[in-house]
């Protein structure tokens, strides 16, 4: 999740927090697209990395809850083993985002892929000669973590760079990651079966090391002109540079109007979601249906992935709205007690909708935003959907308990309905304006934001 500054619609004045922007790179500007189609090496070369780290990173979990148990440890391990990773990810990502304003992002991402893959390469050491104990597996979760909030701001700014159709960018990005997920927990249980969990823990590291070989052959335009001010700094300015990016942050009541009706989504709508679901599927039909479903789930965001490739409405974030109305066929489907096929058209159509809805706010946020401080703001949104997700998922739990699971999920999809009324509700969010829909690039280039007075 992520979006930007408004484009100039009627009546809003220069210089307002939600006026026009000052983009650091251009969304629609037809010059630009000829310099940089879509597909361009250099863009094949990100594609590609981002597909193969997707790939690894859904085999993951396959891995541990088979390596774990495989050793005679149970679910609460594998989940503390998870969590490590989560909590050191969520907790400084924003950290993360400062850093990649201040240097080079494709730098920071290729050492944070070379870290991952000497974690991960202990880790397959350590399942294949079998000395697994539980707080070395949580420690090299907790540097996976570490890596990952020092990788992920850097990716905002590194699509706009490398394509001038942001959105065409995004959903072909969607489409491979989508694609990825889907293969992941089955090559993940195929190397399992032919070798064992060290040989998922092998693979995994060497899509890091793809994902490092694609980055170092990346070559990055320059940034525009005044795009990175800060980079090279001294540490002194560290602290200032994380108020900068917050007071940008709350400066577009778009992007922070959206997080926030996030909070209410991820507490009651996804945290209890998934967990539930799986629960109850398993339960009442067995993991085959369970696996089926989550099938769906996935095939979907691949046709949300290439329906963002085809559509360009004018108000982005109006239509990805919209399209997010479709999750309330999940939730339904499993509370309302339907067979498997009625929950797995439920579960592909509410794919459909939030992969649609996430490239819609993806591209608002890269071409929105000005880019001298586009991997902070980044780093608060990613911080910012995270942070209730686990709220929702614990209080999933004792919400079923007390109203039952079936109960509990049909008002996740009642909620799920409020989510995106509520995004439509607010006139900052549904009436923002693609870039390109004003012409705002001049014919010398992308624009940036000029320096502060």
């Amino acid at each position: 999740m992520a979006a930007g500054r408004e484009a100039v619609p009627p009546g809003v004045g220069a210089g307002r927090p939600d006026g026009p922007s000052r983009f650091g790179f251009p969304a629609g500007d037809r010059t630009g697209a000829r310099e940089r189609p879509v597909w361009s090496r250099d863009f094949a070369l990100f594609f590609a990395a981002r597909a193969v780290a997707r790939l690894g990173d859904t085999m993951l979990p396959v891995a541990l809850a088979a390596g774990l148990l495989q050793h005679g440890y149970g679910a609460g391990a594998v989940g503390l083993a998870m969590a490590s990773t989560a909590a050191a990810f969520a907790g400084l990502v924003v950290f993360g985002g400062v850093i990649a304003d201040r240097f080079s992002t494709r730098k920071l991402m290729i050492g944070a892929d070379l870290v991952r893959l000497g974690t991960q390469s202990l880790a397959a050491v350590l399942f294949f000669t079998g000395h697994v104990v539980l707080w070395e597996i949580c420690v090299i979760g907790l540097a996976n973590g570490v890596a990952g909030a020092v990788f992920q701001p850097g990716v905002a700014s590194t699509v706009p760079r490398l394509a001038a159709d942001i959105q065409a960018a995004n959903g072909a990005i969607r489409v491979a990651e989508s694609t990825a997920q889907l293969a992941g927990p089955a090559v993940a249980g195929l190397l399992v079966g032919l070798a064992s969990p060290g040989g998922v823990f092998a693979a995994h590291a060497a899509t890091y090391a793809t994902s490092a070989l694609c980055l170092l052959l990346l070559r990055l335009p320059p940034p525009p002109p005044g795009a990175n001010p800060v980079a090279g700094h001294g540490a002194g300015t560290f602290t200032s540079d994380l108020v900068d990016g917050w007071r940008e942050f709350r400066a577009r009541s778009w992007l922070w109007g959206v997080i926030a009706v996030w909070c209410l989504y991820m507490i009651a709508v996804w945290g209890p979601t998934v967990p539930l679901v799986a629960t109850e599927v398993v339960r009442q039909h067995g993991p085959r249906a369970y696996g089926l479903i989550n099938s769906a789930l996935g095939a979907g965001t691949v046709v949300g992935g290439f329906l963002a490739l085809r559509l360009r409405p004018r108000r982005m974030l109006r239509a990805g709205a919209v399209a997010l109305f479709a999750f309330v066929w999940f939730p339904a489907a499993v509370g309302a007690g339907l067979g498997v096929g009625a929950m797995a058209a439920g579960a592909a159509v509410a794919g459909a909708g939030m992969s649609f809805w996430g490239v819609m706010w993806a591209t608002s946020v890269q071409t929105q935003v000005p880019s001298d401080v586009l991997n902070r703001i980044h780093a608060y949104d990613v911080a910012g959907s995270l942070a209730m997700m686990p709220v929702g998922q614990a209080l999933a739990g004792p919400a079923a308990s007390a109203l039952g699971a079936d109960h509990v999920l049909l008002v996740s999809a009642a909620i799920s309905l409020v989510v995106p009324a509520a995004l439509l509700a607010v006139p900052a969010i549904r009436d923002l304006v693609r870039a390109d829909a004003h012409g705002l690039h001049g014919p010398h280039g992308p624009r940036t934001r000029p320096a502060r007075p």
